[in-house]
């Protein structure tokens, strides 16, 4: 498990070089009334229980770099019609959140705790086609 409180991983560095903003790892919340465990939503990540994985923090985080690349607008549409579409296809809710790219990225390196080092601006658009 991964305590934020004992960590200063999340201290906001967005001012500064445009490098920070792809450094940039979120600011941590507990939020006892989320109804999932993990949520990102720029600049933070909201987790329902403290102590949390080190591998949700890390998904979400995966998910930070992705709304970034983005931008937040353009992610959260994309987001939406993306599941839309998952959501015709495979007919069901959990299937069809799992099929969206940004989920397929997160989920597939989420135990990858060096990932976002070496991520490639982008990686998500691998995804659309798997």
């Amino acid at each position: 498990m991964f305590d934020h409180s004992q960590s200063n991983i999340f201290v906001l560095n967005w001012f500064g070089s445009g490098v920070a903003a792809m450094k940039f790892r979120g600011i941590l919340l507990n939020v006892s009334f989320l109804w999932v465990e993990g949520m990102a939503l720029f600049p933070f990540i909201l987790v329902r229980i403290n102590p949390c994985s080190r591998f949700l923090i890390n998904h979400e985080q995966i998910h930070l770099r992705q709304q970034v690349e983005l931008g937040l607008i353009v992610f959260y549409i994309w987001y939406f019609a993306e599941y839309l579409i998952r959501l015709i296809q495979y007919k069901k809710h959990y299937l069809a959140y799992l099929h969206i790219s940004f989920e397929r990225e997160a989920y597939q390196h989420q135990a990858d705790l060096d990932y976002l080092k070496k991520r490639r601006l982008w990686a998500f658009w691998g995804y659309l086609k798997q």
